[in-house]
């Protein structure tokens, strides 16, 4: 499984060091780099992002990642510790489907101080000494996340809670007086429509995921014809392990679209 990383520097030029450095490593083989972005605190405290990732699958999660962690640590010095409020709320939310968790995002907001700039990446390792030794010469912090696989299972979770509540509220219409049938009507129209559109939404993630997947499969191949020896079998693993994974995650994204499909003709 693949990780998000983010490393900070003193200033913008060590930071463009750092994607040289990231760049050197995926050449060589000793990580898998699957997109990065740069991001920097000014003096006033706002945060923008420097340097943009790639357009297309991978690009899109990292450029996602990056955009989180500012919409969520943009706020007043300290709110991201509490992830009070709404909008803050809804920004750690779109993090934490990313995979992202709340040890990482606090890292990042004491990491991140006014002045730094962060280099932001997708990554796949089997050892961390060689990017530590890298960032650590330019003065680089690393912090990593491993990408937790969140999203997937509270589809399932959010389906079956839809469906359960949809069976008690057209049991309870059944026996409803009339002067009742009208709001738990209602009520049974806001499930069915809430229903539909989170069936959209897991079509629509399957495809995404498996462009993801693909995308990176790609990355791998094209770097495992260009190593040899023990390199080549370490990429190749890689190669095993997220076809492996892959496929296990569009299964369960799968199964969850094809219940709620069943249910919809039903």
């Amino acid at each position: 499984m693949s990780k998000f990383i983010f490393v900070s520097f003193a200033d913008e030029t060590k930071a463009y060091e750092g994607t040289r450095a990231l760049d050197a490593l995926h050449a060589e083989g000793s990580l898998t780099l699957y997109g990065m972005s740069v991001v920097a605190k000014g003096l006033d405290g706002k945060l923008s992002i420097q340097r943009e990732s790639d357009h297309g699958p991978l690009g899109i999660t990292v450029g996602a990642l990056a955009g989180g962690l500012i919409g969520l640590l943009g706020g007043p010095i300290g709110a991201a510790i509490g992830f009070g409020g709404g909008a803050l709320m809804g920004s750690f939310s779109d993090l934490a489907n990313l995979g992202v968790g709340k040890s990482f995002i606090e890292d990042v907001s004491k990491a991140l101080t006014p002045g730094r700039v962060a280099v932001v990446a997708e990554i796949t390792e089997e050892w961390v000494t060689p990017l530590n030794t890298r960032m650590q010469a330019l003065g680089g912090v690393v912090h990593r996340n491993w990408r937790a696989v969140v999203e997937d299972d509270l589809s399932q979770k959010e389906m079956a809670s839809i469906r359960a509540e949809l069976s008690e509220l057209k049991a309870e219409y059944e026996h409803a007086k009339v002067d009742g049938k009208a709001s738990l009507k209602e009520s049974i129209s806001a499930l069915e429509d809430l229903e539909r559109s989170t069936a959209d939404r897991l079509k629509s993630r399957i495809a995404e995921l498996s462009h993801e997947t693909e995308a990176k499969l790609n990355a791998l191949q094209a770097q495992a014809s260009r190593a040899s020896g023990d390199l080549k079998t370490k990429i190749e693993n890689r190669i095993v392990n997220l076809q492996s994974d892959g496929a296990r995650r569009v299964r369960q994204l799968e199964q969850a679209w094809g219940l709620t499909k069943k249910a919809l003709a039903s």
